[in-house]
């Protein structure tokens, strides 16, 4: 009557955020059973808990037993404030600046006839995927931890400078660190984790990553990405880290990061066949054509991406980061972080203007 068109549902509807408030919730009910923490007296504090906004789309996944008492009692503090402000921005700095210009270069590559691509572009695609992924996905949790702050909450830290790592167990007690630390409690460990033969403890391993992998999605990509890690997982017990230790600290590091990025091809290409041949690019060793049609700024903000990844290998990097993320400054130092939070903040936003709405990675998972 109104000449509006007819509206259209999507076939599928699902709960935004349906698989972190799902670990959430079974994280509170084993705790409980297990005596780690009290029943909840009050519905509504269930449901801050399960609702609560800045980690619910993307995590970190929080055990009700680390913020029990912060549910019930808050303390806030101009400090903490600004800490948690300092925080947000630099997550959002990771996902706007870096990431998304990172990205679009990315799906651009991707798209293209990956069987004649030749390993040059192979391999910058791949370490930009890298980079993508984990400045998209450790910007958002960054977010999620200075909201949290600014509100009184202490989330758990989510990543740890996961591509300084030395084989791929470190690598994945630095990456995603609260779905590993749910793995590991809730399926590893009633499996038997450790504590059992070593054909039973290898088999407890591919099966929490499987099952990881699957958490990821439907696809055969991420069972198939889940069982690569489990695989090197296993022979760094049955062997490989002793090697890593003989060759030394740098060698292990970009042999873990090489594994870790062709991990990602099979990640990222949902298409098996597709994600096979980019792989198989890759260890070609054709540079007869390289060439990649990118501007200045995708290569400028892929190196700076590096550097922020590897420079907490060098003590001045490690020195950098606590002073930024968690040293309490003097009032000096409070105002000067508070002007560049703000310029940054100012910053990122022109840059969302300029390039338009792009998700987070992690929606979709």
């Amino acid at each position: 009557m109104f000449g509006a068109n007819a509206i259209r549902m999507a076939k599928v509807l699902l709960p935004i955020g349906i698989s972190f408030f799902t670990f959430q919730s079974i994280t509170y009910v084993i705790d409980t059973y297990r005596g780690n923490n009290e029943p909840m007296e009050k519905l509504t504090d269930y449901i801050v808990y399960i609702m609560m906004f800045p980690q619910l789309i993307a995590g970190p996944i929080v055990r009700y037993c680390d913020i029990e008492g912060e549910i019930r009692h808050r303390e806030y503090s101009a400090q903490e404030f600004l800490q948690g402000f300092n925080r947000f921005v630099i997550g959002l700095s990771k996902k706007v600046l870096i990431a998304d210009v990172i990205g679009f270069q990315v799906d651009k590559l991707l798209a293209g006839n990956l069987a004649i691509m030749d390993s040059g572009t192979a391999w910058i695609t791949i370490a930009a995927y890298t980079m993508q992924l984990y400045f998209d996905f450790a910007g958002y949790s960054d977010m999620a931890i200075g909201l949290g702050k600014i509100m009184g909450f202490h989330f758990p830290e989510n990543f740890d400078n996961p591509y300084n790592s030395q084989s791929i167990t470190e690598f994945w007690r630095r990456w995603h660190m609260t779905l590993g630390a749910f793995m590991r409690n809730y399926l590893y460990i009633p499996l038997g984790g450790n504590r059992c033969s070593k054909h039973r403890m290898y088999f407890n391993l591919w099966v929490v990553f499987l099952l990881s992998g699957l958490w990821h999605g439907a696809s055969w990509n991420f069972v198939i990405w889940g069982a690569y890690h489990g695989i090197w997982l296993v022979l760094e017990r049955m062997g490989l880290k002793k090697f890593y230790e003989k060759i030394g600290k740098a060698p292990s590091v970009i042999i873990t990061f090489i594994i870790a990025m062709v991990g990602w091809a099979i990640f990222r290409i949902e298409d098996l066949n597709q994600a096979f041949t980019f792989i198989g690019r890759l260890f070609a060793f054709d540079f007869s054509t390289f060439s990649i049609n990118a501007d200045a700024q995708f290569y400028t903000t892929l190196i700076v991406a590096l550097v922020f990844s590897f420079m907490v290998l060098f003590p001045f990097g490690k020195k950098l980061q606590d002073i930024v993320y968690y040293k309490e400054h003097t009032l000096s130092g409070t105002i000067i972080s508070w002007v560049l939070a703000v310029f940054m903040l100012l910053f990122c936003l022109g840059a969302l203007n300029a390039a338009g709405f792009s998700p987070f990675i992690y929606f979709r998972f």
